[in-house]
């Protein structure tokens, strides 16, 4: 994307080792009978806190895997994840402040009040309110004297749809901002120091960070079969009521040792990473 670079793929933090251990684990204890031609297994909940710019929350991660023995020695596993992103949700507002409220005496002065993240599926949209303010420092008989320029409130919103990289193992994050509604001449004086980029570039860095992390299929999976997986699709859902989930397909080819392999590692319970 030209425009819309995404950031770094993240990793989970060693926080997070114990939680993805025992999804590791779970994962490992699949049966791996020659004789069976397609086997479904369930993934349970697993609570994977994040740290984002100091602002805990945490996401769910579950799902299911279907085998099916193919030809020529190979196996085919197919991965559905679900990731619960309504903790995100309920954190928006502190998230986004922390990385874009100012309180700059003689400049720019902003506020996040409100934010919010819903599902428009396949996508979600983020509408912000936020009041502004800039300001300008004189000195009049050598003392300085502050006086505000411009000041008012302003909505930003924004549809964000999920997308998957060319090589089918990273995450992208799509925006397309709306254009900025707010009071009198504000939104000219915000559109022309580019405030709606950087809003628009945070918002994105915010949520990818968390996609990225709740789904990072390096952490969560064994290394036996790590570099395998390609992601097929993903995409925003409604869970229900308004709550955000983080849907992701994939698929592997994987030998007859290496599912061997992991079965021993699972009976052995020896750390993975």
């Amino acid at each position: 994307m030209r425009r819309y670079l995404e950031p770094s793929q993240s990793r989970i933090s060693s926080k997070c080792a114990s939680s993805a251990l025992v999804l590791i684990l779970t994962l490992l204890s699949w049966p791996t009978r020659a004789g069976d031609q397609s086997q479904t297994f369930k993934i349970p909940p697993v609570k994977i806190p994040l740290n984002l710019k100091d602002q805990h929350v945490a996401i769910v991660a579950s799902g299911v895997v279907t085998m099916a023995r193919k030809n020529h020695g190979l196996n085919l596993l197919t991965l559905n994840l679900t990731a619960d992103l309504s903790d995100l949700q309920q954190n928006m507002t502190a998230l986004l402040g922390s990385e874009l409220n100012k309180d700059n005496p003689c400049a720019d002065r902003i506020e996040i009040q409100n934010a919010t993240l819903v599902p428009t599926e396949p996508a979600a949209l983020a509408v912000v309110h936020l009041h502004y303010e800039r300001w300008v420092c004189v000195k009049l008989f050598g003392k300085q004297q502050t006086k505000k320029l411009i000041g008012g409130n302003a909505v930003i919103q924004m549809k964000l749809t999920p997308a998957v990289g060319p090589n089918h193992t990273e995450l992208r994050l799509i925006p397309e901002l709306e254009p900025i509604e707010a009071d009198g001449s504000l939104g000219e004086v915000l559109r022309a120091g580019n405030f709606d980029e950087i809003l628009r570039d945070q918002i994105q860095s915010t949520i990818l960070s968390a996609m990225q992390k709740g789904t990072d299929l390096d952490t969560i999976l064994p290394h036996t079969i790590q570099g395998d997986v390609t992601v097929q699709d993903v995409r925003f859902r409604d869970a229900g009521s308004g709550s955000l989930s983080l849907t992701l397909n994939g698929q592997a080819e994987v030998t007859n040792e290496q599912l061997q392999a992991l079965a021993k590692q699972a009976k052995a319970r020896l750390p993975l990473h």
